[in-house]
């Protein structure tokens, strides 16, 4: 059982929901990245979720792209991603990492290597936007092989062919994009959301995880309800944005705090 599925079992007994906030990996800057994740666990984190960034980040909104812009300033590398993960795990050795990224870095090292690169680091699981499932039946047997997970998105869009392509190949949980559009937009239809959720758990079996336009307790306390988890990406990073660099940590960690607190009223 991996770390992802242990953490999602653990939630289920205790009748939790999960938490999985999402970081640009060296955004605002390198070395405040191992503190932040640190400071999500202590927020009340039960996933990390760790973007690698990436120049032409076709998912994310304006907020995510900006992260990315940032870290590609200090020239953070795939390498410097896997090395954040690995400070972290001198310390935290239960609290899962799934790295979320796009194809390119991982064409350039190789689907091998990166599967290697990421069980010697201690990461958990990966989400590559531009890998559709249909197309990864080898790439998620090797990552299944080393014991790691293979997260795809679904979305609103999604045909039930997809759907199943999903239940197929997919493991850890499930991450649905609660909206059409990019990370970080608003107006969640919860209705629709618990509607699709209920289809796709016709042919799903992995717990599920909803994600992009999450912004506040109130909404997070609302797609829990329909969901196992909720992903928050966008409203960490405009907390980044608008704290000075030597307040971000304490600030992430008060934020995620009350999120934390609302999903477990």
């Amino acid at each position: 059982m991996s770390r992802i599925q242990a953490t999602f079992a653990a939630l289920a007994a205790n009748k939790k929901k999960g938490l999985i906030p999402f970081i640009t990996a060296g955004d605002p800057a390198p070395e405040l990245t191992v503190p932040l994740m640190h400071a999500l666990v202590e927020g009340g984190a039960d996933i990390i979720e760790l973007g690698v960034p990436f120049s032409d980040p076709m998912a994310e909104g304006p907020v995510i792209q900006r992260a990315c812009e940032r870290a590609l300033k200090f020239n953070v590398s795939m390498q410097d991603v896997l090395g954040f993960v690995r400070e972290f795990r001198k310390t935290n050795t239960t609290t899962p990492v799934v790295l979320m990224g796009y194809a390119n870095p991982i064409e350039r090292m190789g689907q091998a290597a990166y599967v290697q690169a990421m069980k010697d680091a201690g990461a958990d699981g990966t989400i590559v936007v531009d890998y559709p499932p249909e197309e990864c039946e080898e790439f998620a047997a090797m990552l299944k092989a080393a014991d790691l997970d293979a997260i795809f998105l679904l979305a609103p869009t999604s045909t039930e062919e997809r759907i199943q392509q999903v239940a197929r190949f997919g493991s850890g949980f499930s991450y649905y994009v609660s909206l059409k559009g990019v990370t970080g937009a608003a107006h969640i239809d919860t209705a629709e959301v618990a509607q699709r959720i209920a289809a796709i758990r016709k042919h799903v079996k992995l717990p599920i995880g909803v994600g992009f336009g999450i912004r506040d307790a109130a909404t997070a306390k609302t797609v829990a309800a329909v969901s196992d988890a909720v992903v928050i990406g966008s409203r960490i990073i405009q907390e980044l944005e608008n704290t000075p660099q030597d307040k971000a940590v304490e600030a992430v960690r008060t934020f995620l705090s009350g999120i934390r607190k609302a999903l477990d009223e």
